[in-house]
């Protein structure tokens, strides 16, 4: 054989050796950091081959982002082992239905001859509780429906008080919410404007399961409200309006592609984003303008600090209604 093809085969196999390596080490890293356990060696084949896949994929969009060719890049979130679908099963659990959701539900009237801050970040102002995480649970309803109480109740009260997701999980079925396998703001509000409020969660601590016992306490009650404001489908101008002067409002998104799944930082703007297929429930908190002159939205998320920007997304203004975050945006009132 010809010594410089047995020298190349060498080095080939050296290289791979050495990529198998780095790969492995990269597995044992994710698996001890996000606290992976499988049932057995079937599964962890299994979830490696899924990582091993993603990880490319994260690399591939990560050369276009080191171009300068998109405007964010990603990471290996904690759910690099999860496939596409089984991801969306589990963490994309808005679920509108044809039911009539309007009960309690009011117009958003834009106030006249208010000046728009150029910049708004509730964050800074008190308003915003820290990232929570709604673990494998479907329940991100409940969590972008806590943030806007959260946030209604602060600006009127002066308090931050973190609200009870698992009591809107548990207690909110007749209204038309399904715990862990989706639901809505609206309803869920619903729900706490006919009860007479929503517990603390100190009191009420999550757990993030299905078909727990409804324990809500009307003593350790935490927030209230009186009706649902919703903004005009679609409206980028008037959800502008209205976070700019409200507070955080609750929006829904499409967050079925794989690079939301893995976003690690930078201006969300994914062109297979759909404003007519909203999957997932997040918090409206702010709004900006970047050093490269790039407008987003500030977008709290419920999917914990190691994912996004310690679990916030900016998301493209310059795209009109972008992933659907204008098409189903509300807030109570309080």
């Amino acid at each position: 054989m010809n010594p410089a093809l047995v020298t190349l085969i060498f080095i080939v196999a050296v290289n791979a050796d050495m990529y198998s390596d780095v790969i492995q080490e990269e597995w044992k890293a994710f698996k001890m950091e996000h606290e992976k356990l499988y049932q057995d060696e079937t599964e962890e084949q299994l979830r490696m081959k899924i990582f091993i896949e993603n990880r490319e994929w994260i690399a591939k969009h990560n050369q276009l982002y080191a171009l300068g060719l998109v405007s964010y890049k990603l990471g290996v979130t904690p759910f690099a082992d999860m496939s596409q679908q089984e991801f969306m099963e589990i963490f994309n659990g808005y679920q509108a239905s044809a039911e009539s959701e309007d009960n309690n539900t009011l117009p958003y009237l834009s106030p006249a001859n208010v000046d728009i801050a150029t910049s708004v970040d509730w964050r800074k102002a008190g308003a915003v509780t820290p990232i929570k995480n709604q673990g494998y649970c479907g329940a991100c309803w409940a969590f972008s429906t806590t943030g806007a109480l959260e946030g209604q109740h602060f600006r009127k009260n002066g308090s931050l008080v973190s609200l009870s997701e698992q009591n809107l999980i548990d207690c909110s079925y007749g209204f038309g919410n399904y715990g862990c396998r989706g639901g809505t703001e609206t309803r869920a509000l619903n729900y706490v404007i006919r009860n007479h409020g929503i517990d603390t969660e100190q009191s009420y601590s999550y757990v993030g399961k299905d078909n727990e016992d409804c324990r809500f306490n009307p003593k350790t009650v935490g927030a209230t409200a009186q009706a649902t404001i919703r903004i005009p489908s679609g409206n980028d101008k008037a959800l502008l309006s209205a976070v700019a002067t409200v507070g955080p409002i609750s929006v829904a998104i499409d967050a079925s592609s794989f690079t939301f799944k893995h976003y690690s930082g930078g201006i969300y703007q994914d062109w297979r984003c759909n404003r007519n297929r909203l999957t997932h429930s997040v918090l409206l908190v702010g709004y900006g303008t970047d050093s490269k002159n790039r407008d987003y939205w500030l977008v709290k998320n419920s999917w914990g600090t190691k994912w996004g920007e310690e679990g916030y997304v900016r998301m493209s203004r310059r795209v009109t209604n972008n992933c659907g975050i204008s098409t189903d945006a509300t807030y109570p009132l309080v």
